[in-house]
């Protein structure tokens, strides 16, 4: 068994992007949003767990001064596919009003987790809103979300590492894998 009592048994898995790629396109991010803030404050929203490290690290990226706060919203379970119930568990403890928001999303698929979050926030008047996130599942959308900074786009398959995970696992994985699944 492992720490989260998972059974040790890992899924066949291949690299699709490696720890230096994912750096350079945080890197990459973080001067695209200097650019669009230069001037401003900015207000990082991190939606837990899955965006915990790309957080941690664009924060670090961006010369823009930012705040970071956190939400937890679920849709997913132990599915691979996002089961279209969202669940708020944790709300943010900074007020946003008159503040530049943005929303920092580990992986866009559905977009049931981030409209929900979207509109959450924008009864909350924020200066602004906008959406950065690492993997963009545009071919996924089963709902029409804005997504202002995308590092990578991914067409089909279930990824893990880099704060993605599968049933729990696989988060602290420094690189990014597509995990084959049954179906």
């Amino acid at each position: 068994m492992s720490t989260t009592g998972h059974p040790a048994a890992q899924p066949a898995m291949t690299m699709l992007y490696p720890r230096a790629e994912i750096a350079a396109r945080v890197t990459a991010l973080a001067r695209e949003i200097d650019r669009d803030y230069a001037g401003r404050e900015l207000l990082l929203v991190g939606i837990l767990k899955g965006s915990f490290l790309f957080v941690a690290d664009l924060a670090r990226a961006v010369s823009t001064p930012a705040d970071v706060d956190f939400v937890r919203i679920a849709s997913y379970g132990s599915e691979t596919r996002s089961s279209g119930i969202v669940e708020i568990r944790k709300d943010l403890e900074m007020p946003i009003r008159g503040r530049h928001v943005l929303i920092v999303e580990d992986i866009v698929d559905s977009g049931y987790t981030l409209e929900a979050l979207c509109n959450l926030l924008l009864l909350r008047e924020p200066a602004s809103l906008r959406v950065c996130t690492l993997v963009d599942k545009r071919s996924q959308r089963a709902t029409e979300v804005p997504v202002d900074y995308v590092g990578f786009t991914l067409d089909k398959g279930f990824i893990v590492g880099y704060g993605l995970d599968y049933d729990e696992r696989f988060r602290g994985l420094p690189d990014i894998y597509l995990v084959k699944t049954g179906s």
